[in-house]
């Protein structure tokens, strides 16, 4: 799997350089994740915006994302997403689960609101 890690102060920006994010890729992506919240980071915007395809690992992979990183009051982003994978997160109702934002630069924002309000929006049980 091909992508660009970003370590900001606050934040990771994931960017997979992938089209599809399907069963070969999913795993990859899962780990990728797992790794980058292993290493401390609380805060992450996976930026979707060169893939065009995701199946349904790769909406799995997003699940464990959003999962582990609102565990310890974090927050998972998801940015760019394009209109096929967009189409996708409504039929699965994951665009109301998942926190979805259209620019990076909405993200940087989004983080920083989160952490000043303590990330109390995902510590929901």
């Amino acid at each position: 799997m091909k992508y660009t890690i970003d370590k900001k102060e606050q934040y990771v920006v994931f960017s997979p350089m992938e089209e599809k994010i399907d069963s070969l890729l999913a795993p990859k992506l899962k780990s990728e994740l797992l790794t980058i919240h292993a290493e401390g980071y609380a805060n992450i915007v996976l930026d979707m915006s060169a893939v065009k395809y995701v199946d349904s690992s790769g909406l799995s992979a997003l699940l464990v994302g959003d999962r582990e990183f609102g565990r310890n009051g974090g927050i998972f982003l998801i940015s760019g997403v394009q209109e096929h994978v967009m189409k996708l997160l409504k039929i699965s109702m994951l665009d109301k689960k998942l926190n979805l934002v259209n620019s990076l630069e909405e993200a940087g924002e989004a983080v920083f609101m989160h952490e000043i309000d303590g990330g109390e929006d995902e510590e929901e049980a």
